[in-house]
């Protein structure tokens, strides 16, 4: 069943909704990063100096402004400043390094970037083939050498001093940021989100699990996603409530800082939640028993939902939402609606959303296909793909967005993911590019094809498996190629699994059959991981 016409809906950015915080709750702590606070109106001040010095540098509106930085003040603060001048901001994984890094910061056409010292060096490696980039300037330390035609300083050197207005103001049409997701069949793309999709997604999210100013949201997923600005930020921007960050997640350390924190709703991810319910007792825990009343994230299984509620008194786990970079969320449930297990929500009222065959002919209730959606209102969808108008177009068929994921609904109009879209992956918490890490893999001298693709994991997401023919006479063994490929990629996107064949699947045409390597799984001959002395750094 459809949804109701186009409408023009709430509007909004986050500039103008901090403004409004600010004139109500000056004093009020906006951000608590593990004890270290900071209020509404200083979060305003320091967003107002730096935006001011962004400018001095340069940086005009539409121009970029690259991110690498982690849970701290100032991933918040370079946001809120780009936006403020109208710069764009574009937050990259910290994680990435060698191609992974270049590739996005290159595409993104930035002049200056902002990063945390630990990571200057994986810029200096690759610099030369930056020549957009002219200023890096880094938190913290940095000794190192300096790098032709580009200014590398201190991030301290340049904080600014002048609080006064800024008179541009971003419409919510404009573009606030540019969030890189995975390709599947080509590199990494930006996705262009507006000011006002991104508003959109924490008046959703909020919807589906309301705080109030009362509460004190908390979370460890990290600032280069939209989940941590939207769900998080926004979301307790519009509420006039708090958000604790915490530079990344442990189990053993989450029930204290729960207590320090006084957190009443947690945002975190569906595996996450699992390690927690199968986690020991501690006094932290008992402590705080009901004190988190909410609990964001997917995927909940119907059994971790009854864990939480139970035993740790819990009142709403999970959000029961379906969405993607490009159009979030497009299923989801209000607040207390029962949801039929196993679905992920119903329809939104802002987001049109069908079931279709191959012909794009929509199928009948209960039959699976793929899931095309297209915006009721104005800005809640992406732009496109950053400096790719034809890959945008191609996914716009009819003027309908096709994600290439499968799903259905039921006669009650719950919706029902069925599956993952073609050579996609997510593993502990990330999207992975199959045809990116492919391309490391073979610049690797004893290989001579590979296919990267997923295998179920026992925590609810992808494992990556490389499947790879060596090149005649090569004596490489799997632990050398994964130890190899830990300096080359981000730490999550190192395989799990390894497997050295002679040949593969292939179609008439000579094209390996990954659905089929899929199928196959972990094989006998499959070298794992877990079986050697390699710990993965999350760096």
């Amino acid at each position: 069943m459809a949804n109701s016409g186009w409408s023009l809906g709430e509007r909004d950015t986050v500039i103008d909704a901090l403004q409004r915080a600010v004139a109500k709750t000056p004093d009020k702590v906006l951000a608590d990063f593990e004890g270290e606070t900071y209020s509404y109106l200083e979060v305003e001040s320091r967003a107002t100096r730096f935006a001011h010095m962004l400018a001095g540098l340069g940086i005009n509106p539409g121009e970029t402004v690259v991110s690498m930085l982690d849970n701290n003040i100032d991933a918040i603060v370079c946001w809120l400043a780009a936006n403020k001048i109208g710069a764009v901001f574009v937050p990259v994984n910290t994680a990435l390094k060698g191609g992974f890094l270049r590739h996005q910061v290159s595409d993104a056409g930035a002049k200056l970037v902002v990063c945390e010292q630990d990571y200057v060096d994986r810029f200096a490696e690759i610099s030369t083939s930056l020549p957009e980039v002219q200023y890096l300037l880094h938190r913290g330390d940095w000794k190192g050498a300096k790098m032709a035609g580009l200014k590398v300083e201190p991030l301290d050197r340049h904080r600014g001093s002048d609080t006064s207005a800024i008179e541009f103001r971003p419409m919510p049409s404009d573009l606030s940021a540019l969030i890189y997701t995975s390709g599947t069949t080509g590199p990494s793309k930006g996705c262009m989100l507006s000011y006002n999709y991104m508003c959109n997604l924490a008046r959703q999210q909020t919807r589906a699990a309301p705080i109030t100013d009362k509460d004190i949201l908390w979370t460890p997923l990290p600032l280069f996603h939209a989940n941590a600005l939207c769900t998080s930020f926004i979301s307790v921007v519009l509420a006039n409530a708090t958000v604790a960050y915490t530079p990344r997640f442990s189990v053993s350390k989450f029930w204290p800082e729960i207590e320090r924190s006084g957190a009443t709703a947690i945002s975190i991810l569906g595996a996450m939640g699992n390690l927690l319910a199968q986690a020991p007792e501690n006094d932290a825990q008992k402590k705080c028993f009901g004190q988190i009343h909410t609990v964001k994230g997917n995927p909940f299984s119907e059994e971790m939902k009854s864990i939480w509620r139970d035993r740790f008194g819990a009142k709403q786990v999970g959000s029961n939402g379906y969405g993607l970079t490009e159009a979030a969320v497009v299923t989801s449930l209000s607040a207390g609606e029962y949801a039929a297990p196993g679905s992920s929500g119903k329809r939104v009222p802002e987001f049109d959303v069908r079931i279709v065959d191959e012909n794009d002919v929509e199928l009948p209730v209960g039959e699976a296909g793929e899931i095309i959606v297209r915006p009721l209102q104005p800005d809640i969808m992406f732009q496109g793909y950053w400096k790719r108008p034809e890959e945008t177009l191609k996914l716009m068929k009819d003027l309908w967005f096709h994600t290439g994921d499968i799903g259905k609904f039921d006669e009650d109009g719950f919706f029902y993911f069925v599956d993952r879209k073609k050579d996609y992956l997510r593993r502990r918490g990330e999207n992975i590019s199959s045809f990116e890490l492919e391309h490391t893999f073979l610049t690797h001298p004893d290989i001579e094809q590979v296919a990267v693709h997923a295998v179920p994991s026992e925590v609810i997401e992808d494992d990556v498996k490389l499947t790879a023919i060596l090149k005649p006479g090569a004596t490489l063994s799997e632990e050398e190629l994964c130890r190899w490929s830990i300096d080359k990629m981000p730490y999550y996107a190192v395989p799990r699994y390894i497997e050295f064949r002679d040949d593969m699947p292939r179609n008439p045409q000579g094209r390996v059959l990954k659905y089929i390597l899929r199928e196959e799984g972990v094989t006998a001959s499959t070298w794992d991981i877990e079986s050697s002395d390699i710990q993965l750094v999350k760096r």
